[in-house]
């Protein structure tokens, strides 16, 4: 019997890789047929690389040599928002459709000396705006284990990727949940980092103070191997920090803040979260209940904080120095012109929020009271973390839902992010385990727990989530 080479972890990959089983060809040839006979329905790639062999000879010529490193020879995707040089970011937007980033991210360049293969880069919400990549200018990336629904947001694509058995691993961005739920949503494994452990240094920005890159996978193994490989202080980004790992513990004490599980989750999704819960007691872990009152104010936080952000980092996208330009009357007339033609209705609510709560005399009243919260927030989380060692939550009140259900209620999809953003708003670092999975149609959707550790405490979510899983 064949072996399906798209079905191995990057650990069994990197065995048969280094022990000659397999060459990168082979692997990578699995990969690529996927693409070829899938993408066209599910529309997860927006560009596959047209130097895939010259890679695939170079990481072939370095395991040959013995000189293979953890990622050498793997299939990696990028989210369309992650420069690397020479190639085209167009973060999903036809604002950027043909800009080619002039260097790499750091990530990128943490990642060029394992001379792993750089697939291509894959589908996404317009600028990481949106949680079902309904919004990218491309078309929706389809969820592949029910093509009527969405893959999530926003970084749906690099989710959808491993599902999909199109790379064996991805790297996306988390403002507010954008790895956590769409990994959910895709039945696999997310990592949101602490804030600042993975430098954002050619990331295209949306929200600078919660933005941060992390990895999609199949295992929480392959997320430690690949974050283990990305983390690490940049002088090029000056939020970017560097901590001891903290060692592993026998025994966790594990707190459900259950005020935040309220019936507008799905029945079914919060007994798999029970179930998950209940897997980890008989384990041995303690579970505990714990209050987070300032914590059911995180969406209304999120929906200020960011949207500001976001009109202050889409300011550089005037039609002058990059991107599209349509010439006006005067140089004004040439701003509003390139953004209106060429941005998409969800970039263009969140940048009309956050000027509005910028401006003159709601500065108070919305920003400044929102970032009193964040603090409150951060306080009781901290005291919190003073007698328990880790939170758990669902990862999204329901599974994938329908393409289309939501698009048109902005809140109804906003709520979606009940249980990620608060993780963004907070810096902390945040895992998504696959463990369950519900019926809706006749087909069997994917649901994941998160959890949620102390900054800088990624080797506690790795060892709790891998016996999750």
């Amino acid at each position: 019997m064949l072996m399906d080479l798209t079905k191995l972890t990057l650990e069994q990959a990197r065995e048969k890789l280094d022990k000659k089983e397999i060459s990168v060809k082979e692997l990578v040839k699995a990969y690529q047929e996927n693409i070829k006979s899938k993408n066209e329905e599910l529309n997860i790639f927006l560009e596959v690389f047209d130097d895939i062999d010259d890679q695939v000879e170079k990481a072939q010529a370095v395991i040959d040599a013995g000189e293979a490193r953890s990622l050498t020879g793997i299939p990696i995707a990028f989210k369309d928002n992650i420069c690397i040089k020479g190639r085209k970011a167009s973060a999903a937007s036809r604002y950027l459709g043909e800009y080619v980033a002039p260097y790499n991210a750091t990530v990128t360049d943490k990642l060029v000396p394992h001379s792993p293969v750089f697939l291509g880069r894959v589908n996404m919400d317009e600028f990481a705006m949106g949680g079902s990549t309904e919004n990218s200018a491309f078309g929706v990336a389809k969820n592949p284990h029910d093509t009527s629904r969405v893959s999530g947001g926003s970084s749906g694509g690099s989710a959808a990727a491993v599902a999909a058995d199109f790379a064996l691993l991805t790297l996306g961005s988390d403002t507010g949940g954008s790895v956590r739920q769409p990994a959910s949503f895709c039945g696999v494994v997310g990592l949101k980092p602490t804030y600042g452990s993975v430098s954002r240094h050619g990331l295209m920005a949306m929200s600078s103070s919660l933005d941060v890159i992390g990895p999609i996978t199949k295992t929480v193994a392959d997320a430690k191997i690949i974050f283990d490989n990305i983390k690490g202080k940049d002088p090029l980004d000056s939020t970017s920090d560097e901590k001891d790992p903290v060692a592993k513990k026998g025994v966790y004490k594990i707190g459900v803040p259950r005020s935040l599980l309220t019936d507008e989750m799905d029945k079914d999704v919060l007994e798999a979260f029970e179930a998950d819960l209940k897997t980890l007691q008989d384990k041995g872990h303690e579970i505990v209940d714990i209050e987070l009152p300032s914590l059911k104010y995180s969406l209304a936080v999120y929906y200020i904080i960011m949207p500001c952000e976001v009109s202050s980092n889409m300011s550089r996208y005037d039609g002058v120095r990059f991107g599209a330009h349509v010439e006006g009357k005067t140089l004004e007339d040439d701003y509003k012109q390139s953004r209106s033609q060429y941005l998409g209705e969800e970039v263009k609510r969140r940048i009309m929020l956050g000027t509005y709560s910028l401006s003159s005399g709601y500065y108070d009243a919305y920003y400044n009271k929102a970032w009193h919260v964040r603090t409150k927030m951060r306080e009781e989380v901290i005291k919190v973390f003073e007698s328990i060692d880790v939170i758990m939550l669902p990862t999204s009140p329901t599974p994938a839902f329908k393409i289309g259900e939501k698009s048109t209620d902005p809140l109804k999809m906003y709520l979606t992010d009940i249980f990620t953003v608060s993780a963004n708003l907070l810096g902390v670092p945040g895992i998504t385990v696959p463990t369950q999975k519900v019926d809706r149609d006749g087909k069997l959707l994917p649901v994941g727990s998160q959890i949620l550790g102390p900054h800088f405490h990624e080797e506690w979510l790795f060892d709790l989530g891998g016996q999750l899983e």
